[in-house]
């Protein structure tokens, strides 16, 4: 009589490719839905769940072939751990690319969102490779490094420079304090792959610190949730803010640069909603800016400097005004005090002799 798990393994083996692909976008889209901000306990908790799953099935893995077992073998536990730590990788890196794609400005932020895609990509197609300990380790440093650069934030409530040093070191101290453990369970294996694997350790590392200093990585924990520009905004007595704009149409919805048209001696106004988690306060700066058509590139046109409060779930809301503009394409960028961009927009200005017509809606 065949062993029911090895029945169990060749239905899996069958239906492997549709059965990962669903449960890769259905992960993908659960996380997006259900995962809301960055510093609440349950969320990561969630994450730390996973990377504890992670370590154990990686020693688990790796005792294993110590052993010599067959990886195809469904009545032992190989075949089965390899599965679960495909699988809680898959979750890990889908809840990363959720919360740093909130964080990100797709034109500055591309190449590390691309990183993150990448990896939850080969966590998907790659699976064969999860027998190597070097894949598993950089996988694991990835998810470790990522998962340190938004924590250490929310727990000393400062972002900046030495925060993300602090967030580096101390991914590698607990990767360093695992191998070490990794080594005493499984001496002969770890020692043929250390050389290597330190190598891709410290490529990652290099990488990541490349990609904070040139502005690359998001400015997790800080995520932009409301920005616009408008003929006015001002406070009313309940707290809110109410905004006039004009109204862009059905066309004005597929347009980049949003219409602005700007009477004579008006002025501009920038406004946004930055969420910052609770006790960490920091400034942000607006950083105008116009593109110059002669020269082919941005000017910057001045900039405001503001200090935001954080813990408010729909951001800490402000803005900021500017005067004389003259006509083309305008951009304001949203930007901490290093210069890595939480939002940007974008608006073309169009003089004209007088005021449009005006709308007035309430930002909340």
């Amino acid at each position: 009589m065949k062993n029911p798990l090895a029945s169990i393994r060749d239905l899996y083996a069958r239906f492997e490719r549709p059965i990962s692909s669903l449960s890769l976008v259905g992960g993908f889209l659960f996380d997006a839905l259900t995962l809301k901000r960055v510093d609440q306990f349950w969320e990561n908790f969630w994450v730390l769940g996973h990377l504890f799953v992670v370590a154990v099935c990686i020693v688990l893995v790796n005792l294993e072939e110590e052993e010599g077992v067959d990886p195809t073998d469904a009545t032992k536990a190989h075949f089965w751990l390899i599965n679960i730590l495909q699988f809680t990788f898959g979750g890990i890196l889908s809840t990363f690319l959720v919360f740093y794609f909130r964080s990100a400005t797709l034109l500055v932020s591309w190449p590390f969102l691309l990183l993150l895609a990448a990896a939850f990509a080969a966590n998907e197609r790659l699976k064969h490779h999860y027998a190597r300990v070097t894949f598993q380790m950089s996988l694991f440093f990835l998810s470790l490094f990522s998962f340190a650069i938004f924590i250490v934030p929310v727990i000393v409530h400062k972002i900046g420079p030495w925060v993300f040093v602090l967030s580096g070191v101390l991914s590698l101290v607990v990767m360093w304090l695992f191998l070490l453990l990794l080594e005493r369970l499984t001496k002969d294996r770890f020692y043929r792959s250390r050389k290597t694997l330190w190598k891709f350790i410290g490529s990652i590392y290099v990488g990541m610190n490349i990609l904070y200093f040139t502005n690359i990585i998001p400015p997790i924990p800080l995520s932009l949730k409301d920005a616009g520009v408008y003929h006015f905004v001002e406070k009313n007595v309940l707290g809110d803010y109410l905004s006039g704009y004009e109204d862009q149409g059905f066309k004005g919805f597929f347009n980049i640069y949003e219409d602005f048209h700007l009477a004579p001696g008006r002025p501009v106004y920038a406004y946004s909603a930055v969420f910052s988690p609770a006790s960490l306060n920091t400034t942000i700066v607006y950083n105008w800016q116009h593109y110059d058509e002669t020269a082919n590139r941005w000017e910057d046109e001045g900039n405001v400097s503001i200090d935001l409060i954080g813990g408010r779930e729909g951001g800490y809301r402000t803005y900021t005004t500017k005067s004389n503009l003259v006509s083309g394409k305008w951009r304001v960028n949203v930007e901490t005090i290093q210069g890595q961009v939480i939002g940007r927009i974008l608006f073309n200005v169009i003089p004209v002799a007088s005021d449009p017509p005006i709308l007035t809606k309430i930002n909340e």
